[in-house]
């Protein structure tokens, strides 16, 4: 898309961008913040990690906005013995016919969770993740696209860590965000309580747009405006990153671009058609913590890749606003 959105198109993609994180706000309960980083992640067209204890509702988040987008949902529970085929699909020969049939893997859906996927072998976690990139899968030469909209929302238990893999810096590298839903509050969960009867709201769900309309989004958020003045701070950003004393690898290019796919998405869903410094700073967090790779030794001296970000972006001066388009 080459045109830049307009005032009027920012307004309508603000509205919807709320109704679906009301709907997805009625089956997880309190989470609207997560919801909302959820969504851009998906309009942004790239993939979530949730690190989180069990029980917090990452099923729920999956099924849930699957059901607002009027998309598929699977969900592939890794284990060390899953296979890539497993996740991909496979080729099998129809003795009938005398051809070979590709049957579809869990990964062909709109939202696919892959529930601890620190648990499979590296060879089945690079299946998913080329899936991720390349957004199709290549069986015995033969390319497959899995379509739009695809998200794949990863999770990871951060506290049984014994007989995983964990992921790589460049693997962890591929997804857009990483965040957590954590516990809700003691209003919301004694709401969920007093519920106890309904084993899934997302089942009541109603859908509040196509697919096809979520890709059309998903295109015009591409076209947000952002500022020259506003990509230079981006990139000074991830400049201090890799020169902070505390980081070994700090934020590559691919990050500072993940960074403006995201703010193109939250400055129209606050019904702008243009990007300010505010963007980047309320998402620089789940968009680039995860990106880091901390010296051992300051990370033992207690240093944290937020703590890291937070004095960068306290101490890199962001553009004063101007006139925009």
């Amino acid at each position: 898309m080459s045109t830049t959105m307009t005032a009027e198109q920012a307004t309508w993609f603000a509205q919807t961008f709320d109704r679906l994180v009301g709907n997805v706000g009625q089956a997880l309960l309190g989470k609207a913040d997560v919801v909302r980083l959820a969504f851009t992640c998906m309009l942004a067209e790239g993939h979530l990690l949730l690190e989180d204890a069990p029980g917090t509702g990452k099923t729920s988040l999956a099924r849930a906005m699957a059901a607002s987008v009027q998309g598929t949902n699977t969900r592939i529970q890794f284990t060390p013995d899953l296979l890539p085929s497993d996740v991909t699909g496979v080729t099998i020969y129809d003795q009938k016919t005398g051809r070979f049939d590709f049957h579809q893997g869990p990964v062909f859906a709109s939202i696919v969770l892959a529930d601890e996927i620190n648990r499979a072998s590296p060879k089945t976690q690079s299946a998913l993740l080329e899936v991720m990139e390349e957004g199709r899968v290549t069986v015995d030469g033969v390319p497959h696209s899995v379509g739009r909209p695809f998200m794949v929302i990863a999770t990871q238990n951060p506290i049984e860590q014994a007989g995983t893999y964990r992921l790589p810096e460049a693997q962890l590298d591929r997804f857009l965000m990483k965040t957590s839903v954590g516990y809700p509050d003691r209003a919301s969960t004694v709401e969920i309580l007093s519920g106890s009867a309904v084993r899934d709201r997302s089942t009541a769900l109603t859908p509040i747009v196509t697919t096809q309309a979520l890709a059309e989004m998903a295109d015009l958020a591409a076209s947000t405006y952002v500022d020259t003045a506003v990509l230079e701070y981006v990139s000074q950003l991830a400049e201090e990153t890799r020169e902070a004393p505390e980081v070994r690898v700090g934020v590559s290019v691919r990050g500072a671009l993940a960074l403006v796919r995201c703010a193109k998405v939250w400055a129209a869903a606050h019904g702008r058609h243009y990007v300010l410094p505010d963007d980047v700073k309320e998402l620089v967090h789940p968009v680039w913590a995860h990106r880091f790779t901390l010296d051992p030794e300051a990370e033992f001296a207690g240093a944290t890749a937020d703590a890291v970000l937070g004095r960068i972006v306290s101490t890199v001066a962001a553009p004063q606003e101007k006139a925009r388009v």
